[in-house]
């Protein structure tokens, strides 16, 4: 692959761009607050009115949640150019403190621990438009081929507070929640979960999400939709899947769209039960090139195989799959399912996802192809930021997170060395952290103790470094030397190589070692290609 091609692809996947510089504003939205602290969110009810001639939106949110600790004031995120327009308690209109982003609300009824109360915020405005949905997310405004309005949300990284108020911190994720959108005449709207009725009158389509959702999961989705749909028999029974595009599309995407169940059924094998079946999954087709949104996946691959028609591999395995039916869908487990307590940590998401594109090959095509795959994105890695970004600022690390992280998954998974070990763990990360957010470390810890391995130098390294190890070596007179340069201190992972046709394993450190081999291999050593290491004769 072109290199300029590659660095392009790459840094599209990016979902946020990487900053070592913060203000408050970046504190106030990335940090667990104390306005935040004290309550735990347990039911969204979102009403919007879409207005597409003036490009404005108007609604309500009512939030229910529990009382945690009796404070008095409760921080609600909504980004400018929307305004909260009124904020009412129990029929009482609440005073509210203004800053940025934030918006902290003073409560009049004392709060109880263990009470479960709720309040209204009413907002509108002219949200922040995409440009370049959805790495520069927002409202796209688009028309479709007839003209029609074709009208998308997208806003990870951006956050979900550019259109609708609500805690916009990942550690808290709702309950479950209501969602009804206001359509313009003649267009469907889709959102998240199960369509429970539509209100003709005022096309008003009303959608009820059953499980925990996190908040840059919501999106509204309004076009000109054909609808078909299947049954999937699955690990839990039988699965609704969904599927709306745009009318004039409907046959193709009929064809298209087999890579859904395909998916459906590698991922089931390789990570567990699809996370939400109370909700069904959807594919919904709209005007950029795609997201994650719970239950609601969003396409626009324009009907291809890989990324745009490309192979982010080179290897040509990555045309046998449309890449963001799989990519975006594998995060319905590491994302929605799974996801992080804080944006330093958005590895968890990525890495994983890029990984399953990986077992989406392995399942269908064989290990050899998989690893083909994955060995061939090592092209689009650039080791210049730790893929771990900084904690409480609502910052993400190095968009390495992607192919680095799958690459090192693929590593870890040689150490482990049983692949119905490694499945289970896959499984198990699914079962153990079921609709929960988690940190890095919990990862972590939850794959070594499965594996009986000690990973977390692996992780340090690969995590919290730019750096790739490099296996030096030196081969003479029957003698073997070699150590590891280009590592964190106590570094000291099994590596498979050959010379000829002799295979050994050695376990390097930062200090020389030798091993001694036969006087007689004099060829070329070779390491392991799957494991994600440089090498250096010396």
């Amino acid at each position: 692959m072109n290199n300029k091609i590659a660095t392009f692809i790459i840094a599209s996947l990016c979902m946020y761009s990487y900053s070592q510089e913060y203000t408050e504003q970046d504190t106030l939205r990335g940090s667990i607050t104390p306005e935040r602290e004290w309550w735990n969110l347990n039911y969204y009810d979102l009403y919007v009115d879409v207005n597409a001639d003036d490009k404005f939106i108007s609604g309500s949110n009512t939030i229910r949640y529990e009382v945690l600790k009796p404070l008095q004031v409760l921080q609600i995120d909504l980004q400018p150019p929307m305004t909260i327009d009124k904020v009412t308690q129990e029929g009482k209109t609440l005073d509210v403190e203004h800053n940025g982003n934030a918006h902290f609300i003073q409560l009049k009824k004392p709060q109880k621990r263990g009470q479960y109360n709720q309040l209204t915020v009413q907002f509108s405005g002219h949200p922040k438009e995409a440009v370049r949905a959805p790495w520069d997310g927002g409202f796209s405004w688009k028309k479709d081929s007839n003209g029609k309005n074709f009208i998308a949300t997208s806003n990870q990284g951006l956050g979900a507070s550019v259109w609708w108020p609500n805690k916009d911190h990942m550690y808290d994720e709702v309950d479950s929640m209501s969602i009804r959108i206001k359509s313009p005449r003649g267009l469907m709207d889709v959102s998240n979960g199960k369509l429970i009725k539509t209100d003709e009158e005022t096309n008003t389509y009303h959608w009820f999400v059953a499980n925990p959702i996190n908040n840059y999961g919501v999106n509204i989705n309004i076009g000109d939709y054909a609808h078909f749909s299947e049954k999937y028999a699955g690990e839990k029974g039988s699965l609704d899947m969904d599927y709306f595009v745009l009318s004039y599309n409907l046959e193709k995407a009929k064809e298209h769209f087999k890579d859904a169940a395909r998916m459906m059924e590698a991922f089931e094998y390789w990570f567990g039960p699809y996370p939400f079946y109370e909700d069904g999954f959807k594919l919904v087709e709209v005007p950029y090139l795609g997201m994650e949104h719970q239950s609601s996946v969003t396409y626009g691959n324009k009907y291809l195989k890989g990324y745009l028609g490309r192979d982010l591999s080179g290897t040509g395995w990555g045309l046998k799959f449309d890449f963001i039916i799989i990519h975006e869908a594998g995060h319905e487990w590491f994302a929605n399912n799974i996801t992080y307590k804080d944006m330093a940590d958005m590895w968890i998401h990525e890495s994983f996802t890029a990984y399953s594109e990986n077992l989406f090959l392995d399942y269908h095509y064989g290990k050899e192809a998989a690893a083909d795959y994955v060995i061939g994105t090592r092209n689009n890695i650039l080791n210049d930021e730790p893929i771990i970004g900084t904690y409480n600022v609502n910052a993400q690390g190095s968009k390495d997170m992607y192919y680095k992280g799958a690459n090192m998954l693929h590593t870890i998974r040689q150490l482990i060395d049983d692949d119905d070990k490694w499945r289970e763990i896959l499984r198990g990360l699914n079962k153990t952290f079921y609709h929960q957010t988690v940190t890095t470390k919990q990862i972590e810890n939850y794959i070594s103790k499965q594996s009986n391995i000690d990973l977390s130098k692996i992780f340090d390294q690969y995590l919290r470094t730019s750096q790739i190890p490099v296996f030096e070596y030196k081969l003479s007179n029957g003698n073997l030397k070699y150590r590891y340069v280009d590592i964190v201190v106590g570094f000291k992972m099994p590596l498979s190589i050959s010379i000829d046709d002799n295979d050994f394993m050695v376990t390097p450190s930062q200090e020389w070692k030798t091993k001694q081999i036969k006087d007689s291999i004099t060829g070329t050593l070779k390491v392991d290609r799957n494991y994600y290491v440089n090498v250096r004769k010396l």
